[in-house]
């Protein structure tokens, strides 16, 4: 593809079909962005977004724009620098199809938490630790499993249908891959739960990497609608595609003693043992009472973790240092160097921190640091080899404002009036909220440019407003559907809250907060309230009731728009251990049941001391029946002793 040439037919069909109109960039600029001719540092913040938008709806596509290493730790990596509390960082990665409807997921599919070092490992293995402790469990016995990360297409089998991955609760159906001939991996059979649709590495190299870019792009054609070429036909019909279930992989068990003393060995042989792109190892537990117990969050589960090989560090000088105001009012400096390769990808900036690690380490042009980068981390300036005199900016850098100091930070405090802040947090809103699009920062910023900053206001516009702001006529048309679209689509409470982006109330605590308190109280709320919920200190508390002060009229104004809100289950509090009926009981929830989810009733059970099961052992202290349980898991718990009550009874047993 020549300098001036813009994206291909079939690039610029996906991006029709997704209804995604280019706004702050010409083909060729993408085009130029993605060939290196436009350095990434050169691109504005929209256009980074844009890019990266673009670069993804390609690659979902089948139209790959730039290689999964530009993408990730170039440019995704660029958007962490600039805006490190972005909500895309903190999501599960999607695997979506841009033609395909999205249904609910079987069970959750989350990313893996990563580690880059062995320390990193020892340190997760001590939380394995102290929580088999709390679960009565003998951890030099625990049984650790590793094995290697596929690096394919994410789904999930459940022996009916095959789903991809998608944002982690829905994805798409994809079981016309089996109806195509697609064989399980090793000769396995259908229904093994999660895995990855994967190609032989030695097939694509041989066969496929003439008309293939990458073999994440050859896995993502063999799952669309489309008609299948006959590469992949080929492919499938030889076994060297297949669904690689992750029970049916190589692997390693033994206890963490003789884990940790052979480490290095077993990751060495686990890398080589497959013929597919792996790109990490996996270290899970088996243990299922502590999983259970050890849960997850919403990105990754607590009882795994993946090993990364992927650290480099280099000395570099640096050029300048640029401050960037965020959304809190923070200006924030980057640290702008030499362009340098580390880790696979071309650097050129980094973290500085916050300014007073520019004033007492000397960071300013000239100065020579040592930056290290592990696999997707940003880079980070590890050491000031030569300091120099920094240069402390004065102002805001978007209003001119004086700073102040607050600890460490530089403060831009005229947080009403200053773009930057206005605009990241209407961005925020939007982010967070995440079921609307188009209100990406160039939108944002041409609506502010436009003398609408206020979230209310941007809910009233029609397209004829949009059109008189500089948008297209089908620009105005999509966001005025979105925003309506928004309003219908259901979203968690904890979600909303913690789109105003209010100082300690993240997605994190906004859920533990309205696990305790309806979204209409919280308002509302007493500072000894908020501490009597486990979690929140004294000046968390004194911080959250400042932020929600200051937040309060804006809150009644979207509240009152009708937002389509799923209610956060009230956990019942105030038993203390060994009180309460179920205390220390291990318990196993099974069939339908009448008066709420069983995640629900789980949670619940929690909260009053309980230890929640999901398998029947000589252990189980009860089994919560509703309706349509089978004969064998009764019969397992009758033969074991286990005390049987149904949904009516276990209710009656709460106080």
């Amino acid at each position: 593809m020549g300098k001036n040439d813009g994206l291909s037919d079939a690039q610029k069909a996906i991006l029709a079909e997704a209804q995604y109109p280019l706004s702050t960039l010409s083909e060729e600029e993408v085009v130029a962005i993605a060939g290196g001719e436009i350095a990434v540092a050169a691109v504005s913040d929209g256009q980074l977004e844009e890019f990266l938008q673009v670069a993804n709806l390609l690659y979902r596509g089948g139209e790959t724009l730039i290689s999964d290493a530009l993408y990730d730790f170039t440019f995704l990596a660029e958007l962490e620098k600039r805006r490190p509390d972005h909500p895309f960082l903190h999501m599960v990665e999607p695997e979506v199809l841009i033609e395909a409807k999205t249904v609910e997921l079987p069970v959750r599919m989350l990313s893996t938490e990563k580690a880059y070092d062995f320390s990193a490992i020892v340190n997760w293995a001590k939380r394995i630790e102290k929580a088999a402790a709390e679960c009565g469990r003998d951890f030099v016995g625990l049984i650790f499993r590793v094995m290697p990360k596929l690096d394919g297409y994410a789904a999930y089998d459940d022996g009916q249908t095959l789903y991809t991955r998608g944002d982690g609760r829905r994805g798409t159906d994809i079981t016309r891959v089996f109806e195509r001939g697609l064989q399980v991996a090793t000769g396995g059979r259908r229904g093994l739960g999660a895995g990855e649709v994967v190609v032989s590495r030695s097939y694509f190299r041989d066969h496929l990497a003439s008309i293939f870019d990458n073999s994440r792009n050859f896995q993502a054609s063999l799952i669309k609608e489309k008609e299948l070429e006959a590469p992949a036909l080929l492919a499938i019909s030889s076994g060297q595609a297949v669904f690689f279930p992750f029970c049916l992989l190589p692997c390693w068990e033994g206890a963490w003693s003789a884990l940790a003393a052979g480490f290095e060995g077993i990751v060495d042989r686990l890398w080589r043992e497959v013929d597919y792109d792996i790109d990490g190892i996996v270290i899970e537990i088996s243990d299922a009472m502590l999983r259970d117990h050890l849960g997850a969050t919403r990105h990754h589960h607590r009882w795994q973790i993946a090993y990364k090989k992927n650290t480099e560090t280099a000395e570099v000088k640096v050029l300048r240092v640029i401050p960037q105001t965020s959304r809190s009012g923070r200006v924030n400096p980057v640290a702008e160097v030499e362009p340098t390769r580390l880790s696979g990808a071309l650097i050129q900036r980094a973290t500085a921190h916050h300014y007073n690690m520019v004033r007492e380490k000397g960071v300013g042009p000239g100065a020579i640091i040592r930056l290290s980068r592990s696999g997707e981390v940003i880079p980070k300036i590890e050491e000031v080899l030569s300091p120099v005199a920094p240069e402390l900016p004065d102002a805001c850098p978007s209003c001119g404002s004086p700073l102040v100091w607050e600890s460490d930070f530089l403060l831009c405090i005229n947080n009403m009036n200053c773009p930057a802040q206005i605009t990241h947090a209407v961005e925020h809103f939007f982010k967070v909220l995440g079921n609307i699009d188009g209100f990406g920062p160039s939108s944002v910023r041409k609506l502010f440019d436009g003398g609408k900053a206020s979230i209310p206001v941007i809910y009233t516009l029609r397209e004829e407003d949009f059109v008189g702001l500089g948008f297209g006529p089908k620009q105005a048309e999509n966001m005025v559907a979105q925003l309506q679209r928004s309003l219908v689509l259901p979203i968690e409470d904890w979600r909303f809250l913690a789109a105003f982006g209010m100082y300690r109330m993240g997605m994190g605590n906004c859920e533990k907060l309205l696990a305790a308190h309806p979204l209409q109280r919280v308002f509302s709320l007493s500072r000894e309230e908020i501490i009597a919920i486990k979690g929140f200190s004294e000046k968390t508390a004194e911080e959250m009731l400042t932020g929600m002060k200051a937040t309060a009229a804006l809150f009644d104004a979207l509240y009152g728009l009708g937002f389509n809100l799923i209610a956060t289950p009230i956990e019942m509090v105030g038993e203390l251990p060994g009180e309460g009926p179920l205390s220390g009981k291990l318990m196993v929830f099974t069939g339908s049941m009448q008066t709420g989810s069983r995640e629900d009733m789980k949670k619940q059970a929690k909260a009053l001391g309980a230890k929640i099961g999901e398998s029947i052992t000589g252990k189980t202290d009860l089994l919560v029946c509703g309706e349509k349980v089978g004969a064998t898991k009764l019969n397992k718990a009758e033969s074991l002793g286990v005390r049987i009550v149904s949904e009516a009874e276990y209710l009656a047993m709460l106080p």
